[in-house]
């Protein structure tokens, strides 16, 4: 292995410009006649819209629905039975659906200009009955969000496999699990800048989105443009997580605008709109139970799940994004016989969900990691030990399950004793039973989990959304001077894609990865790509690079054979050079031949050239199966409710590591969100649909301080359907942390009769979880009850 190519960790390419502030953003694009764009937006849940009063004298600066003849609704649909279409106005029409929802459209020369317009513009709003709680929202008796529906469900599924084999066991624990809504946290915000080309007749939007593809077929749909007048640019992303996967209105609200006023126009997205107005994720409740027999290991699972999509269907992945796949993935890498689940992708008046990093699968995580934990406790066992009987073992792969996801490689059980030995449960228990000398409450818990990373077309057509994957598309193209130009239609937001994509074509050519340029984000110079979700990239854009980096060695090896008057068949390509029996010439010694001495090619030279296009899938699309043990060490304070996490540990196999450091990066990341999710973020709103947090200081995110250093280990099986055996990593990072530390937490709990089954836990959620257990009226008597029982279980 060079110090460049798969396996090795260069430093990051991108961090050069990035550290030293030459990096940009949407926010950083200046065009000439620039006007900033502000939206007024309803401060109302649900209601009808009566009329909107614009200022005097700002008519021409003013936008309501009304204006925009032509433009259609965002419509995300599926092709799954029984799933309702929401239609998701560019500008609200007849009422509005959530708080933050877009009514109109202000336009000046500057922020505060268009701010002070804004402040103007009067709606008269008349308020209707709000739909907040997803449970309440799928009864009959629930007013309705779109009219045209019978009831507020955009799609309910059910998988329902052999039962009976659960009839006798020996243990059976039911539970109430939740997850609360959250908000993304990216460092930029969404953004955007549109301008009409009327030379090329063509709407150029800049915009900060993982998706610039996607992006341009959205836009071209609901502008009534052709494709080919629609180039969607995507400069440096600052951040994406999900929140940056979908079709924004205010996109096409941009790109009509620009068409209209002939000039160009922006938009810049304030942290008060990103936490009120735009997106979130994750509110789950589960209704579980879980049965073991009596040697403690898992037989089945019984559960009914509920998500919160919000009011519309987000383009492309649709409302029943998180829902439909609680079904399929819950039962996670347990190798059961019984298995039963109903869930319910619910519509109610809040912002729609979209992606986040880890979707369904956090939640998931969480409800099925917290029900082992108490399943293992009525069985009189060690969580761990529960799980070692129950996870599909190495020799039973490649593996499908109960709902026939296919694993295609991976050690389970060895990740778990990893974890165990590393967190040391044993010298753990022994601590618990002395006691803690500041009074607090020692907790270990972990997590078992697995990612189902790199989908494509089989999985995506079965769901019928606007969007299916299909061979990832990259170009590898020779410079004269023997540099690479390696384009894809993926984008990064952080994954690293400039250093990880040049290491892969080192690995083939050997050409210096200083000498590989990645052109990304620019839908006029990629090939078409559904984008950067679903921790793909390095699996599918890199495979699609090393498919066509082999086709190009091919090519400069018949031409390098010439040139060192060999056969091609006696040479070979590597360390940047064709070398041959005697001799070898440079990679780019090559490369000027061809294009500056077109006269000396050889004949039977491929007549493409040194530019190649190569689309690439795995051997199989079910996706590769990345996994690991989160396992933690905490300590609560149950005067305060206050936890202090204390260790952490991660076994993780990602298969073979293109870069260590990188993956290292992904997975420290992943974590804090994670940490986040566990015990501080969450998005609450009332009874009347307001949002309660607006800003950081209501919306709480981890810090330094909160985020310990984890001991990270490293395995590495490999894949056998894709190159280099890489699975996908992006998101399992964020996924384990709320089970584990929630596990941790219950640990802890557990001298006191206290649980806790939802998220975040925070301090006051575990003061009540302890009132609870103590029959206390109040948290202060519950705080009495706690110190006696303590000092009775360690006396």
């Amino acid at each position: 292995m060079s110090d460049q190519g798969v396996g090795a960790s260069p430093l990051r390419k991108e961090d050069d410009r990035l550290m030293r502030g030459r990096g940009q953003f949407v926010a950083d694009i200046r065009l000439a006649g620039l006007q900033d764009v502000v939206f007024v937006r309803s401060p109302l849940a649900h209601a009808r819209i009566a009329g909107v009063q614009v200022p005097p004298g700002h008519s021409d600066r003013v936008y309501c629905a009304q204006h925009l003849d032509g433009v259609k609704p965002v419509r995300a649909v599926s092709g799954l039975p029984g799933f309702k279409v929401s239609e998701q106005s560019v500008l609200a029409v007849g009422k509005v659906r959530h708080v933050g929802e877009n009514v109109a459209i202000c336009v000046a020369p500057t922020r505060a200009e268009a701010e002070d317009i804004a402040a103007l513009v009067r709606l008269d709003l008349e308020e209707l009955p709000v739909v907040h709680d997803m449970l309440a929202a799928r009864e009959s008796a629930s007013g309705l969000l779109h009219e045209h529906w019978d009831d507020n469900v955009f799609l309910e599924t059910q998988v329902h496999v052999n039962m009976e084999a659960v009839s006798d066991a020996a243990f059976q624990v039911t539970r109430e699990i939740r997850t609360s809504r959250q908000c993304m946290a990216p460092m930029e915000g969404r953004g955007a800048v549109a301008h009409w080309d009327s030379r090329l007749e063509q709407l150029v939007l800049y915009t900060s989105t993982q998706i610039p593809h996607i992006v341009r077929s959205g836009l071209a749909e609901c502008l009534g443009l052709e494709e080919g007048q629609v180039r969607v640019i995507t400069p440096d992303v600052g951040g994406g997580f999900g929140y940056k996967g979908i079709l924004l209105t205010e996109e096409v609200a941009l790109g009509w605008l620009a068409m209209r006023r002939g000039h160009p126009v922006r938009w810049i997205e304030d942290r008060r709109e990103h936490l009120t107005a735009s997106a979130n994720c994750r509110e789950h409740h589960y209704h579980i139970t879980g049965y073991a027999d009596a040697q403690g290991r898992l037989l089945g699972l019984q559960c009914e799940a509920t998500v919160d999509s919000g009011a519309y269907s987000s383009y492309p992945f649709s409302a029943c994004l998180e829902a439909a796949q609680v079904a399929s993935i819950l039962p996670g890498p347990y190798d059961f016989a019984a298995y039963s689940c109903k869930t319910w992708s619910v519509a109610t008046n809040k912002c729609p969900i979209l992606p986040y990093r880890g979707v369904a699968r956090t939640g998931v995580c969480f409800a099925l990691e917290l029900l082992l934990d108490d399943l293992a406790r009525e069985a009189g066992v060690e969580p761990y030990e529960l799980r070692l009987r129950s996870l599909v073992r190495p020799e039973q792969m490649p593996f499908d399950n109960i709902t026939n996801k296919h694993f295609d490689s991976g050690d389970y059980p060895e990740a778990l004793s990893q974890a165990v030995a590393a967190i040391d449960v044993t010298a753990i228990r022994a601590r618990q039973r002395r006691g803690e000398p500041d009074g607090r409450l020692i907790g270990v818990g972990l997590a078992v989990y697995c990612e189902q990373a790199a989908h494509g077309t089989s999985v995506y057509a079965g769901w019928g959304i606007p969007m299916v994957p299909g061979h990832e598309q990259a170009t590898a193209r020779l410079t004269p001077d023997g540099g690479l130009e390696l384009r894809i239609g993926a984008h990064s937001h952080g994954q690293s894609l400039e250093t990880t994509l040049p290491q892969v074509a080192h690995e083939i050519l050997g050409i210096d990865i200083a000498r590989i340029r990645l052109v990304h984000g620019d839908t006029a110079y990629t090939p078409y790509s559904t984008g950067t979700w679903g921790s793909r990239c390095m699996v599918m854009s890199g495979g699609a690079v090393a498919r066509a980096c082999r086709t190009l060695a091919r090519r400069l090896a018949h031409i390098g054979a010439s040139m060192l008057q060999v056969a091609p068949e006696q040479v070979c390509v590597r360390d940047g050079l064709v070398a041959g029996p005697q001799g070898s010439v440079t990679i780019a010694d090559v490369a000027r031949l061809w294009y500056r001495r077109p006269q000396d090619v050889p004949p039977g030279a491929d007549a493409g050239g040194l530019e190649v296009t190569e689309g690439y899938k795995p051997q199989r699309d079910s996706g590769t199966f990345g996994y690991g043990v989160h396992a933690v060490l905490l300590a609560l304070d149950p005067e305060t409710g206050d936890v202090e996490i204390l260790d952490y540990v991660i076994v993780e196999d990602g298969g073979k590591l293109v870069n260590p450091m990188v993956v290292d990066g992904q997975i420290y990341g992943g974590t804090a969100q994670g940490i986040g999710t566990a015990l501080y973020e969450e998005m609450a709103f009332d009874a009347s649909g307001q949002p309660q947090a607006s800003t950081f200081a209501d919306y709480l995110l981890p810090g330094p301080t909160e985020v310990p250093e984890p001991r990270l280990i490293h395995m590495e099986t490999l894949s056998p359907y894709t190159e280099f055996g890489v699975k996908g990593i992006g998101e399992s990072g964020a996924i384990p942390p709320p089970a584990a530390i929630g596990n941790a937490i219950n640990d802890a709990l557990h001298p006191l009769g206290a649980q806790l089954h939802v998220s975040p836990a925070t301090p006051r959620r575990i003061l009540e979880a302890i009132a609870r257990a103590q029959g206390a009226s109040d948290i202060a008597a519950a705080r009495a009850e706690a110190a006696a029982r303590m000092d009775k279980e360690f006396a």
